[in-house]
């Protein structure tokens, strides 16, 4: 039997976990600044910062308890953040690099002493010249004969000169 598509459908595609969150953030739209304290320092065992105006406390109360449900977030996001905070502690006024991720498929070009040389990225390492390498730093040796740090080599970090936090 074919459904007609104006007849709206009376069940909810949501499931009941979501239709919950749903009723509670709702719920918190119409809440007094003074219930909405309350329930901060249920959820955070703390209470709000004084700068914290309704709109600020119902946002965090809703961030808290959309994270409960959707679990926050991954493992690897969690621990570049933590490594991203580790190094702003360490040089709160160095520039903060995120790190560089090429996707497999992608070339890289580099043009030493005259010679342009291309390495392809596969998704288990690297291949130059028809060879399978696990690193750029080990293809940036063989090019030049000495040891070289490959991301920088291929221009993916910045140069020592430009490199920040050393003054110039």
């Amino acid at each position: 039997m074919k459904r007609d598509p104006t007849v709206k459908r009376s069940i909810s595609t949501k499931s009941p976990t979501e239709r919950a969150a749903d009723k509670t953030l709702t719920r918190l739209v119409a809440m007094p600044i003074v219930e909405l304290r309350v329930l901060y320092r249920e959820v955070y065992r703390d209470d709000p910062p004084p700068a914290y105006g309704p709109d600020l406390v119902r946002r965090s109360i809703a961030h808290r308890h959309q994270e409960k449900i959707s679990g926050g977030l991954s493992r690897p996001a969690q621990s570049m953040l933590g490594s991203m905070t580790k190094t702003m502690m360490a040089k709160p006024t160095g520039r903060l690099e995120l790190p560089r991720h090429i996707k497999p498929g992608s070339e890289l070009v580099r043009t030493w002493k005259g010679t342009t040389h291309r390495v392809q990225v596969k998704a288990d390492g690297f291949a130059y010249d028809g060879r399978p390498y696990a690193s750029l730093s080990e293809i940036a040796s063989h090019i030049t004969g000495t040891n070289w740090n490959g991301p920088r080599f291929f221009g993916l970090r910045p140069k020592q000169e430009e490199a920040p936090g050393n003054g110039k």
